[in-house]
Formats: structure tokens, C-alpha cells, sequence
């Protein structure tokens, strides 16, 4: 596999199935070390279940001929700096060494179970992130003008019967937008990303729903629009890339 080659639709079969065996084993480790986080948050502190998917990422990149070490998933070196804040640690970098140029910026976030607490905090640290980036862009703190640097979000979302209910909205003073009516989680993270990526706070987005009854089996994930595929997103990671 080179350049752009045919992305199989099963991309992130492994990484969806090692997301929810990571999140199993963890709540497991800590249960036995009696060291139980209320709901989720045994598996979510856990960290490690997004490891999957950065390393189909790697492996794409390194298949379509960018150097190894340009690419960058180490904790201490993911870390840039900030407009608002003096840093930040993301989850995937590529930069190129010899430019000293900021290539490519991902993050990678999940949700299984607490929609309604977790949405708002979701989308809140995304929107920070960008503007984040972009403002210490637009003030030349990656170098002198440089090409911009190719920005994309990845969220896998637990698909359930919760995930997908109709949700109502609070209209105290001012209507919400049509679309927001009635939206499931699901669809709010969609219409999230859809909007993230055409208000260009993204370059691109990649958003996935999977079950954990059908993580061994094939495919186990959904995608709920062409523009959020996997396939789409890595086409147009590899293209900046290269």
C-alpha cells in the first residue's frame, strides 16, 4: 500500500474490537484491586483504548512513505504550544523535522454511557482545542508562515438504545436550531463534527458508533455519514501527509 491506495471498509475493525476489550480488562483491573470509579470511569481512566487507532493511523502514514520519525504519539512529544495556554498534549502530531513545520494534528476522544453528562464537555474541549491551535497558528508560533496544519478529530461513540433516543431541549428564551430538535446524542455528535469540519475548525472528522455485544463480529462499527467515514478522513489525512 502507497500514496492513495483503496481503504478497506473495515479499516478500524481491530482497534474497535481492542477499544472495548481495553475498556473490559481495565474496569476488571481495577475491580479486582478494589479501586471501582463510579460508572464508566473505571475503564475511561484507564486511558490505552484509543491505542488502536492511532496505531492504524501510524501504520497508513508509514505505508504512504511518511518518515517514521515525523510521526509523533509519545506523551511527552505530542505536546505544543498553545495561544490561550502555555501547552497542550495532543494525541497525534506529525511534524517535519528539517522544516520545523507542524504537518498534522488529531484527537482522539470516545463515549460509551453518559451522554447526557459528557456531551457539553465533549464538544466543549474540542471547540477549545481548535481555537487553541488556530489562533497560535494565525500568531506564527509554528514557525514563519508555514502551510497550515492539517487539523482532525476521531470520536468512537457507544451505540445503544440511550445513545440513539430522541432527546429533548430546554427552550426557556430562544429557540434552538431546527436540526437540534428532537436529536439524539448521536446526531448531535454528528451534526458536531459536520459543523466543525464546514465552520473549518477541522480539516476533517471521523466519527464511529459501536456496539460492545458486536465487537468480535464483522463489521462491528457504523459510520453515520460518508463525510465522517474512515475512509474519507484517511484518505485526506495521507494526502496532506505526503
Amino acid at each position: 500500500m502507497t500514496g492513495l491506495s483503496p481503504i478497506p471498509d473495515d479499516v478500524f475493525r481491530e482497534a474497535v474490537q481492542g477499544f472495548w476489550d481495553t475498556r473490559i480488562a481495565q474496569a476488571q483491573t481495577q475491580a479486582l484491586a478494589g479501586k471501582v470509579d463510579r460508572g464508566n470511569r473505571s475503564a475511561v481512566t484507564g486511558g490505552k483504548q484509543m491505542d488502536g487507532f492511532i496505531l492504524t493511523l501510524t501504520n497508513f502514514l508509514l505505508a504512504a512513505g511518511v518518515p517514521q520519525n515525523h510521526i509523533h504519539v509519545k506523551k511527552s512529544l505530542t505536546v505544543i504550544p498553545g495561544f490561550f495556554r502555555p501547552t497542550k498534549m495532543y494525541d497525534f502530531l506529525v511534524v517535519d523535522p528539517q522544516k520545523r513545520q507542524l504537518k498534522v494534528v488529531i484527537e482522539l476522544k470516545s463515549q460509551v454511557g453518559s451522554f447526557g453528562n459528557n456531551f457539553n464537555n465533549r464538544t466543549e474541549e474540542a471547540m477549545g482545542a481548535a481555537l487553541d491551535i488556530w489562533t497560535a497558528y494565525r500568531e506564527g508560533m509554528f514557525g514563519e508562515a508555514p502551510p497550515p496544519p492539517w487539523l482532525g478529530y476521531l470520536f468512537v461513540l457507544e451505540d445503544s438504545l440511550a445513545s440513539r433516543a430522541p432527546v429533548q431541549v430546554a427552550e426557556p428564551h430562544f429557540a434552538v436550531l431546527p436540526e437540534f430538535r428532537g436529536a439524539s446524542y448521536a446526531k448531535r455528535y454528528e451534526l458536531f463534527c459536520q459543523k466543525m469540519v464546514r465552520e473549518r475548525h477541522f480539516t476533517a472528522a471521523c466519527f464511529l458508533l459501536t456496539n460492545r455485544e458486536q465487537s468480535a463480529q464483522h463489521p462491528n462499527y457504523t459510520e453515520s455519514c460518508s463525510d465522517l467515514s474512515a475512509a474519507n478522513f484517511l484518505h485526506q489525512l495521507i494526502r496532506h501527509a505526503l
